[in-house]
């Protein structure tokens, strides 16, 4: 549950007391004002490191995309997506689906924290993550923007439709069969602005 972020208020100014000189209000009346609070969205104002755990939470568009597997080629350390799923990973909702406990039963799952974030390389393009770790904005389809959890499916973006099969059913020594680009690429339609 996301917590309301609470606003600064501005300073009230005292009002002048019946029979006060007419100096004593206009000092009252000239006042500075207290600064408008901004109304600028948490992930415009705050950096990663402010963001309380909700905000943080809150930036998982749900595409599903860093739960696929991944490869790294050892020479080069290029890294390949696939479309092999983590078993945890509901296919058409595109979320975990037993988020709370998904380091006892993936232990290879990774907690993404600011500086893990700042690390990692193998996040996708269109990661809220990634991208205001590196001082770029959200894109039009993310639920924070667009207000709708289904825009990243709309949009493209998601996993949805697109796992070709789970972690379970392919052996690891198999999973270079299942490389694909897709997820390293931001889809067409969701690089447009709305």
């Amino acid at each position: 549950m996301t917590k309301a972020l609470s606003r600064t208020q501005p300073r009230k100014t005292a009002t002048p007391k019946a029979g006060a000189t007419k100096t004593a209000a206009t000092k009252a009346a000239v006042r500075p004002k207290a600064r408008a609070a901004d109304d600028r969205p948490f992930w415009k104002r705050k950096t990663l490191d402010e963001m309380t755990p909700a905000e943080w939470e809150s930036l998982c568009d749900g595409c599903g995309r860093c739960c696929l597997n991944k490869l790294e080629e050892e020479d080069t350390g290029k890294l390949f997506f696939t479309d092999v799923a983590c078993k945890l990973l509901d296919h058409e909702s595109c979320r975990c689906k037993n988020y709370k406990t998904r380091f006892k039963k993936v232990p290879d799952c990774v907690s993404l924290t600011p500086k893990e974030v700042r690390k990692i390389d193998w996040l996708p393009p269109t990661c809220a993550y990634d991208l205001l770790a590196k001082g770029k904005d959200l894109y039009w389809w993310h639920p924070l923007v667009s207000g709708d959890p289904d825009t990243v499916h709309k949009a493209g973006v998601s996993v949805r439709g697109r796992v070709g099969a789970s972690e379970k059913d392919v052996p690891d020594a198999e999973l270079e069969n299942w490389i694909v680009k897709w997820p390293g690429k931001v889809p067409k339609g969701a690089a447009r602005k709305r």
